[in-house]
């Protein structure tokens, strides 16, 4: 495939040559025209330059939804650097091990997670901290983004080829500790231009982002392709209230949605006021991270007569859309098809093609594949064999070549559209004074997709184990959104003869 760019900074900087008075992005009652947008842009890779932030250096971005992380993505871009976006929902135990195993060098952050910034090892692992929002501490290696703004010198595109790293997204699998997914500048604009032809995406399009920014849904389709394609982005900095994000999509004519299941859920079931189902833009609901419930489809097809819903599968290591329904035709229970030079195979365990119709692993190729996880080869070569993506989902194709998922190979938890990794947290639960063991499967939940639910065996002496205790624990080492919303303690876990736990036999104890 021919691509126009061969990085970030390049089809902004075009972009803003086209378009400079044009709005880029809307936020609250703001205007930001791609002129605007490439001065701070080009003001802020000045600054980090100064700071000697030099090509392949990593940074990190603890931000919330802002401008700030807009300018800081292809700031980087310009200077050769690679950007680190970062879970906000982390604790400063999870953001540090990330700052140290990414080794960046330089954290951009809101002001309002400095608690959870101070406590990590930012000041220690991090030569610059650059922090968006009101009364950020200062000193030599503490600036305000405003202050950084401010600089007026400039300094040379550093340009960096469509194989080179340009973002590292951490990850986690069933086991160890969360993987940095390496992406080059291919893989994200291949990416780009995939969703760009599939929702046929024009520069009159406004894509509203109120979806976390770090996620790799998000980043890639709602931040990285609306300005690539010369469009606007309404950028929502909070979720609450949620009414205001109907105000904005009317008030901005949003056209383009993108959401995961709770939020369609809730749109379908919600009492939206006449007029705004009246004169609302949008022609197309993208739904990403976890399956759509049937009677979500039909509810929302109903209310929103002029728009298509189409659900989609992808993961981080693809960048992460691997195949999406189309605006010709949508298949329910189905997440789409593969196009634009992707492919999508069923195989059995020894990579043999399935027919059909009959479930298999899925396995993805293509250029939106990830380069591999950041200093872990041996990971690498387990997850792509002979440039196959392994993705450890199950499914099944039907003639047409619409993909449709079964379960999940690994036991990965979706929650709001945000990863949960079990062994992750039965570390931290079998670290506690009186448990013997855990085990954390996914109970389906009708508002959040899925919800983690922890099963214990207690070690003998029971009289040491405190469920407060432990909930304490659990919420000082991990986010809130990891915390198991169930505890159940079981006499013995079920184990099959090498020891390992049956998580079948739990879920199937948890749906009796």
């Amino acid at each position: 495939m021919e691509y126009p760019y061969s990085n970030f900074y390049e089809f902004l900087f075009a972009q803003a040559q086209r378009h400079r008075r044009k709005v880029a992005l809307f936020v609250d009652d703001e205007k930001i025209t791609y002129g605007v947008l490439l001065e701070k842009i080009d003001r802020f890779a000045a600054f980090l330059s100064q700071k000697g932030i030099r090509e392949g250096d990593k940074v990190a971005l603890f931000l919330r939804n802002s401008p700030e992380f807009i300018y800081t993505v292809f700031a980087v871009s310009k200077i050769g650097a690679i950007t680190v976006p970062v879970n906000t929902f982390l604790k400063e135990e999870e953001l540090s091990y990330i700052l140290k195993d990414s080794e960046s060098t330089v954290l951009i952050a809101s002001t309002v997670h400095a608690e959870v910034v101070n406590r990590s090892n930012a000041q220690v692992q991090c030569q610059l901290l650059v922090w968006e929002g009101a009364s950020p501490p200062l000193d030599e290696k503490n600036v305000s983004f405003s202050e950084a703004l401010a600089t007026s010198a400039e300094t040379a595109h550093v340009v960096r080829g469509l194989d080179d790293t340009a973002v590292l997204i951490y990850t986690s699998g069933t086991t160890g500790k969360p993987k940095g997914a390496m992406l080059s500048n291919k893989n994200l604009l291949s990416n780009i231009e995939f969703a760009r032809k599939l929702i046929k995406v024009k520069p009159k399009d406004r894509v509203i982002v109120f979806l976390p920014m770090f996620h790799s849904f998000t980043f890639t389709v709602g931040v990285i392709m609306p300005l690539y394609v010369g469009g606007s982005m309404v950028i929502i900095k909070s979720l609450q209230p949620f009414s205001n994000i109907f105000k904005q999509v009317l008030t901005k004519r949003v056209t383009l949605f993108f959401g995961i299941p709770n939020v369609y859920n809730a749109l379908a079931k919600a009492k939206l006021p006449w007029y705004f189902l009246w004169f609302n833009n949008i022609r197309a609901f993208i739904s990403g991270a976890s399956a759509l419930q049937p009677k979500t489809l039909d509810a929302m097809a109903k209310k929103f007569k002029r728009a298509k819903l189409l659900e989609g599968y992808g993961l981080s290591e693809a960048s992460p859309v691997v195949c999406v329904n189309t605006l010709k035709k949508q298949k329910a229970g189905s997440v789409g098809t593969a196009a634009y030079g992707y492919e999508i195979k069923i195989v059995d365990e020894e990579m043999n093609e399935l027919p059909h119709g009959q479930i298999g692993d899925i396995i993805v190729k293509g250029d939106h594949v990830m380069q591999g996880y950041f200093k872990r080869p041996e990971a690498t070569r387990e997850t792509i064999v002979n440039d196959w993506l392994l993705t450890g989902d199950m499914g099944y194709m039907d003639e047409e070549g619409f993909l449709f998922i079964v379960d999940r190979k690994k036991d990965l938890i979706i929650s709001k559209g945000i990863n949960i990794y079990p062994r992750e947290i039965e570390e931290i639960i079998d670290a506690f004074d009186g448990v013997s063991a855990s085990a954390v499967i996914g109970m389906k939940d009708e508002k959040s997709g899925e919800i983690p639910v922890a099963y214990i065996e207690l070690e003998a002496e029971k009289d040491s184990y405190s469920e407060s205790g432990l909930k304490a624990h659990m919420r000082e080492h991990l986010a809130n959104f990891k915390i198991p919303k169930q505890i159940h303690i079981i006499d013995e876990l079920p184990k099959n003869a090498t020891g390992k736990v049956l998580k079948r036999v739990l879920k199937e104890h948890l749906n009796a």
